[in-house]
């Protein structure tokens, strides 16, 4: 019966959906003349009506007719109610009338009892200074040998970047030396290899002037100075002089004191209180004048079993490097309590059950926003912490004086999947932006050679791209190999810190799909990994820009069923990677590398 039940009421939705769907605008047009399924950039006639599919809004035309893609009749667009913004559906009156739309302004504490103003308290915590892990660098050797001189003799010397700390002899050194003076003089009989040897001296960070010196001389060279690649105090050291070294070997690692960790413990019982960005007050013995503050940066998700405690950390600006890693500090968190905000607001809220759409792990509400020309909506995600009987308690996602929607929820998320807006089950708008937002910046810390790497691996993806536009799964496995090989030959040791680590992630998803396509033989399953694929390369193009030609982010929003998936290609015209000639142009430019 509730089956029978949940089957009558998704029809009633979907119905409404449809019929609300007369009343948005979407954000493409597609011109009449064109009958393949075009997600193009956003154009309109210079008059006349213009008309829309209800369940394809995407498509546009400027006279009536068929969808070109489920062939329903095309309704009139109300061209006075789209938005920017995916996450907020306009509606007109008489839509909002339609659906039945009810709202309720939230402000009562959902806890009985509740209290009107924070309840502060003060935690008193202690811990310790301790190195930004960030900040901490490894020193290595780029060449084996053995250590001749060390200049750098104890921990805690300072060392900075450019500084000479170490001298290796290295037989390698010395043939490869001799190697460049025989390659020098065959170099009109042999072509490239004189290109080849120095290339090889350029590996071990032999510099251009330290090159010339020796086909200047016309002597080998047997030992070669290493220069410090990070300031920092000395951490460990790992060797010393006389030892023998690998290439990549780490000789020291260093860690610079200008931004501190600060890690707290605090129990079990006051975890409940404390949320990122609280303030902290703390002093050391150590300068017993003065009460350094900061906020707290992060919570360890983990407890200690044996203390009950979990670490949290503030971080500081360490200026004239009065704080020193290892200090002993007390300090004091100012929490609050777990059901109200630090501005004394109500962090929960109850609501009849009817506001809420559950998606499984997190539900959705809608929020009428205020002081708008037509009723509009706003998606949002919340935290159900408990429901009894008709009504649920809201932890988190909405703010003291939201005007939320209790009736009509579900005829709001309709229209808004068929407008292509975020909703219950269109909800990769959202992810894919929040993606973006975290994709960092990494482009003055990308060498010239680096970005070379890159673009030749950015080259061989373009190849592997065009395989799946001819739908050809055996040029695919082709082409991946071939940007697999590329992989392997990359060197990641020309980035440094977070900027390596970084592309190691990139690389490691790049990697494992690229072989999935290797050894897979069907290819929708193949063109599953490419999207993975596609992902990752934006991603560290994004992060580390290319220093060569534009490349357009595309994205087809029917792609892998209907989840939408993004490419990289080096035209705008739009060649669908993840349909082939079944729907060859159906795709949008996102963006500009």
């Amino acid at each position: 019966m509730k089956n029978i039940k949940f089957i009558f009421a998704g029809i009633f939705t979907l119905a409404i959906g449809v019929a609300l769907g007369w009343f948005f605008k979407p954000s493409v047009y597609v011109p009449a003349e064109q009958t393949d399924h075009v997600h193009g950039e956003a154009t309109t006639p210079s008059s006349g009506e213009i008309w829309t599919c209800s369940m394809h809004p995407q498509i546009r035309q400027a006279e009536s007719g068929l969808c070109p893609i489920c062939e329903m009749d095309l309704i009139p667009l109300d061209m006075d109610m789209s938005s920017s913004d995916p996450t907020i559906l306009k509606m007109t009156e008489s839509a909002a009338k339609l659906a039945q739309v009810e709202t309720t302004i939230v402000g009562e504490p959902a806890l009985a009892g509740g209290m009107n103003s924070a309840s502060n308290k003060v935690i008193k915590v202690d811990g310790t200074v301790e190195l930004d892990e960030r900040s901490i660098n490894s020193q290595a050797s780029h060449i084996a040998g053995r250590l001749q001189a060390l200049l750098v003799n104890f921990e805690g010397d300072y060392v900075k970047t450019g500084q000479k700390i170490a001298t290796v002899y290295s037989t390698e050194l010395l043939a490869a030396s001799q190697e460049l003076l025989t390659a020098a003089k065959l170099e009109d009989k042999v072509e490239g290899i004189k290109d080849a040897s120095i290339q090889k001296l350029k590996n071990w960070k032999l510099s251009d002037a330290q090159i010339q010196d020796i086909l200047n001389s016309g002597k080998p060279i047997e030992t070669v100075d290493i220069f410090a690649d990070h300031s920092g105090y000395v951490l460990q050291k790992k060797v010393s002089q006389g030892d023998y070294v690998k290439q990549g070997q780490a000789l020291f690692t260093v860690g610079r004191t200008g931004s501190l960790w600060l890690l707290f413990n605090v129990f079990e019982s006051d975890l409940a209180s404390i949320r990122k960005g609280q303030p902290i007050s703390f002093t050391t013995p150590s300068v017993p004048a003065q009460i350094f503050k900061s906020k707290v940066s992060y919570i360890d998700p983990l407890l200690n079993k044996s203390s009950r405690t979990a670490t949290v950390r503030a971080e500081i600006n360490n200026r004239g490097n009065k704080l020193k890693p290892g200090m002993l500090v007390e300090g004091e968190i100012t929490g609050v309590r777990a059901d109200h905000t630090a501005s004394g607001e109500a962090k929960s809220f109850v609501l009849p059950a009817s506001a809420v759409l559950w998606t499984g792990d997190k539900s959705v509400v809608y929020v009428k926003l205020p002081n708008t020309e037509v009723p509009s909506y706003q998606f949002r995600e919340v935290d159900v912490s408990s429901q009894s009987g008709g009504t649920v308690i809201v932890s988190s996602g909405l703010e003291h004086g939201d005007e939320v929607v209790t009736q009509g929820a579900f005829a709001i998320d309709a229209a808004a999947q068929l407008n292509n807006n975020l909703s219950m089950m269109n909800r990769d708008i959202s992810i894919k932006k929040d993606a973006d937002d975290k994709v960092p910046n990494y482009h003055s810390e990308a060498p010239e050679a680096f970005l070379q790497q890159l673009n030749a691996v950015a080259e061989a993806y373009i190849d592997l791209k065009n395989a799946f536009v001819a739908t050809d799964p055996a040029q695919a496995v082709i082409k991946a190999s071939q940007l697999s090989d590329l992989y392997a030959q990359g060197d990641t040791t020309l980035l440094k810190g977070d900027a390596r680590k970084y592309w190691n992630e990139q690389l490691d998803v790049l990697r494992s799909h690229t072989a999935m396509i290797i050894e897979g033989e069907d290819m929708e399953q193949q063109r599953k990994q490419f999207g993975f694929i596609s992902e990752a390369l934006i991603n560290a193009i994004t992060a580390f820009g290319t220093g060569g030609e534009a490349l357009y982010i595309q994205h087809c929003p029917m792609a892998l069923d209907n989840q939408g998936a993004d490419w990289l290609a080096t035209d705008r015209e739009i060649e669908n990677p993840y349909f082939g000639d079944k729907m060859m142009k159906c795709g949008t430019v996102k963006k500009t590398l």
